[in-house]
């Protein structure tokens, strides 16, 4: 009886010894098992956002292979107008600020001048560029996208240089930059109501002064755009960068400097 109530005593004293181990090996346990979940659901909100953002890739990307023309055209519309937003904005923000400085450039002038006081978004102006984006631009150049890739292979040029140097100079200095560019200037003039002889004379004008601009903003832009992007996307490309030329182009020649020299001819 002694020795049963003695291996009893003994048997007690190792379960108070292992029941504190069990409590923490118990409540690490718990811990690393919330760690866990917690990983994964951080995991899988991760997952779906991409999940999100490549489906919205692909369903641009199922658009563009079932109607190239119109997805480019919808893009085109957006950018431009979203240029001429921003050509609407920045200058006057950059007046506000000249307002309060105790000097100013010849550039700030130039800037200055072309914003009319006070200042109010010209809604119709925006108007004119979606239109171009959407009916004229875009169209045309998927057509010269498509050209160009044509003329590569038919005249067999090939290498990973020859390609976009082949291209940009075609681009650039045989026809489609003299063409873009005239379009552009030839149709916000007939749009603003200006008649053949002013636009005209506006082409003669402005025509040159932006063809060196333009070499100098695009030719770098689309040696990498031929070099690197699939012809599909090269357009996309050049519309996204088109925010940034759509800006300089409605803030270098925008219609209230084309309003004031018809006044002054009168």
């Amino acid at each position: 009886m002694h020795s049963f109530a003695s291996r009893l005593a003994k048997s007690a004293a190792r379960h108070n010894k292992l029941l504190p181990v069990a409590l923490m090996a118990g409540s690490s346990g718990i811990a690393s098992t919330n760690r866990n979940v917690a990983t994964r659901y951080a995991s899988d909100q991760v997952a779906a956002s991409t999940k999100e953002s490549l489906t919205m890739l692909q369903r641009y990307e199922k658009h563009l292979q079932a109607s190239p023309v119109k997805t480019k055209m919808v893009t085109g519309s957006i950018l431009w107008g979203l240029g001429d937003l921003v050509a609407q904005v920045v200058p006057q923000m950059v007046t506000e600020e000249d307002d309060t400085s105790a000097s100013s450039s010849s550039s700030s002038t130039r800037i200055k001048n072309s914003v009319a006081e006070p200042w109010k978004y010209d809604a119709m102006r925006t108007a004119r560029a979606v239109f171009f984006g959407f009916a004229l631009h875009a169209p045309l150049s998927h057509l010269h996208f498509n050209f160009l890739e044509y003329m590569t292979v038919r005249l067999g040029v090939t290498g990973a240089f020859q390609v976009p140097i082949f291209k940009a100079v075609m681009e650039q200095f045989v026809y489609w930059s003299w063409v873009s560019n005239a379009l552009y200037h030839g149709a916000m003039g007939a749009m603003q109501g200006m008649g053949s002889d002013e636009i005209y004379q506006k082409l003669k004008d402005v025509l040159w002064e932006t063809q060196k601009a333009q070499w100098v903003f695009w030719i770098p832009v689309q040696l990498l755009n031929f070099r690197f992007v699939p012809v599909r996307h090269q357009l996309n490309v050049v519309l996204c960068t088109s925010v940034v030329w759509t800006a300089l182009l409605s803030a270098w020649y925008p219609p209230e400097v084309e309003d004031a020299k018809k006044e002054e001819k009168d």
